[in-house]
């Protein structure tokens, strides 16, 4: 007999003398967490040799998430229902004390401010599953959850009243001699048993880790926040080893984690931070780790990856968006709809250099040009996502530890957030890009016409032609994206075709602006 199955009959045993506890609540809320909690013996290693499942089915619909083992002789399944009604399951496991266990619950209809897991939506954007808009206005905070709780909550209140409703951060920790034995920041939970490289142990998870960042998951779903998950990095200096893994190892660890996370809604995927830096993995190795993520995720959550100097084909089919990563692709205008051409999928700009004052190039960006860059990504039709640093501090300040925002910009981000949700539109979209690529909204109906860098006294009413007819009448406001101001000018605008690709005002009239840089103009339509 073999020795794995002879040290199951051994845990089938021994496991028959203890009662097995099954703990779930009797109902959950539709796109909540159902979860089952079992008691039985884990004399050897139940990261390695227990598979465990269980099928989930209502009305023809089936879902088969894994479990894990969570310490202290505990194994559970959790499951993300999603519609109301009476599920049933049943479990499967090799391990005679997990297997066959089976029983139902209610799930009820969600309540107001739960939307579900967002998916993509139109091609180029993002919804909730119950169909609501969701426009994601991001922000980075690499490793905020493993701070002390006092710096933790104050990253959490902070991103309470910001404009933020997605988080960028790390899984696994980044090696820094603060977090190390005897460091000012000692990290006592590390993903794996052990405190060194000389003494993890990579086939044994610390359930206490993932737990807390659970916790944190989910105090992130409270404030409505996408918890954007990065899976690896390649920060360690040798000093840990947890970005020269096996790919043994590395796939274990998706599965451990996505079993663990999945039910919770507010989750994305991002396969790694500048994923080529991690130098042996391979792009098939990374094709195989997005294809481990997406066989175990029963319910489809985000995959990205973000790219360093060599760009992950964006195109491949698990790659639901694109995590971009290039700074010169969002300091002109234009330059984000020829990418989200190319790659035909929702874009986020998820590094666009940071807002501080540290040494290093990529922490220097003012708060204008921060605040510059959104709107160029905006009305390309794409996402960006923000960041600040902070020189002296432990990590260069908020992307790493959180905490506080010091800086201008992300006043300015949430006043172009209160800008688009007024419009009414769900999505934006670039009008005339080949040859207008300051313009976005909605042809015929709306227009976000963003001024930039260039400082003029007056602009000529002309519009491109798309959804246009002669007669129609519109209304325009100057907006300071800087001052955080909105002027109504006196002015009712009614056209006519003033060439073969536009329309312009009948009399020619143009609007005033005040010479600076960073002007908009919205342009909307006077209802008949």
């Amino acid at each position: 007999m073999h020795v794995p199955r002879l040290l199951f009959l051994l845990f089938s045993i021994l496991a028959s003398i203890f009662s097995i506890r099954i703990s779930a609540e009797g109902t959950v809320e539709q796109w909540d967490c159902f979860e089952l909690s079992f008691s039985a013996p884990a004399t050897a290693n139940p990261f390695v040799g227990v598979a465990f499942s269980a099928t989930f089915e209502k009305d023809g619909k089936r879902f088969q998430p894994d479990g894990f083992y969570d310490g202290n002789d505990v194994f559970k399944i959790r499951f993300m229902p999603n519609e109301p009604g009476i599920w049933t399951y049943r479990t499967q496991s090799n391990y005679a004390p997990l297997n066959g266990k089976s029983g139902s619950f209610t799930c009820t209809p969600a309540r107001e401010g739960n939307h579900g897991p967002v998916q993509v939506r139109k091609q180029y954007h993002f919804g909730y599953a119950d169909g609501t808009a969701f426009r994601p206005f991001g922000t980075t905070s690499y490793e905020w959850w493993y701070q002390p709780d006092e710096m933790r909550d104050q990253t959490l209140a902070t991103l309470a009243t910001s404009p933020f409703n997605k988080l960028r951060f790390l899984v696994i920790p980044n090696y820094r001699k603060e977090y190390y034995k005897g460091g000012s920041l000692e990290l006592h939970d590390l993903p794996f048993e052990g405190d060194s490289r000389e003494t993890f142990d990579f086939s044994r998870f610390n359930p206490k880790f993932f737990q807390r960042l659970e916790e944190n998951v989910l105090k992130l779903q409270d404030l409505g926040i996408e918890a954007d998950l990065i899976l690896f990095r390649p920060y360690d200096n040798a000093k840990w080893g947890f970005d020269q893994m096996s790919m043994e190892t590395n796939e274990r660890y998706l599965r451990y984690l996505v079993a663990r996370l999945a039910a919770y809604r507010n989750v994305w995927w991002c396969m790694a931070n500048e994923h080529s830096y991690i130098d042996h993995l391979t792009d098939n190795d990374w094709d195989q780790l997005f294809r481990v993520v997406q066989a175990s995720d029963p319910y489809a959550h985000l995959r990205s990856v973000q790219n360093a100097d060599d760009i992950y084909d964006f195109n491949k089919p698990w790659v639901t968006h694109v995590a971009f990563h290039n700074y010169m692709a969002i300091r002109s205008p234009g330059v984000p709809s020829i990418i989200r051409s190319i790659y035909r999928k929702p874009v986020i700009h998820d590094e666009i250099n940071y807002e501080g004052d540290v040494d290093s190039r990529w922490g220097q960006l003012s708060s204008e040009e921060m605040t510059y860059r959104f709107w160029v990504g905006t009305i390309g039709g794409t996402y960006v996502t923000h960041g600040e640093t902070k020189r002296g501090e432990i990590g260069d300040g908020w992307i790493s530890r959180g905490g506080a925002l010091t800086r201008q910009s992300p006043a300015r981000i949430a006043f172009l957030r209160e800008i688009l949700e007024q419009s009414g539109l769900t999505e934006w979209e670039p009008i005339d890009p080949a040859f207008q690529t300051n313009i976005a909204g909605k042809p015929g109906k709306y227009y976000l016409i963003y001024l930039g860098k260039d400082q003029i006294e007056s602009w000529p009413f002309v519009l491109p032609r798309d959804g246009l007819e002669p007669g129609m009448r519109f209304q325009a406001d100057v907006i300071d994206t800087w001052n955080m101001t909105i002027t109504p000018t006196d002015q009712t605008f009614e056209v006519e075709r003033g060439g073969r690709y536009h329309f312009s005002d009948k009399t020619r009239q143009t609007i005033a602006l005040p010479t600076r840089p960073y002007m908009a103009l919205r342009i909307q339509r006077i209802p008949e």
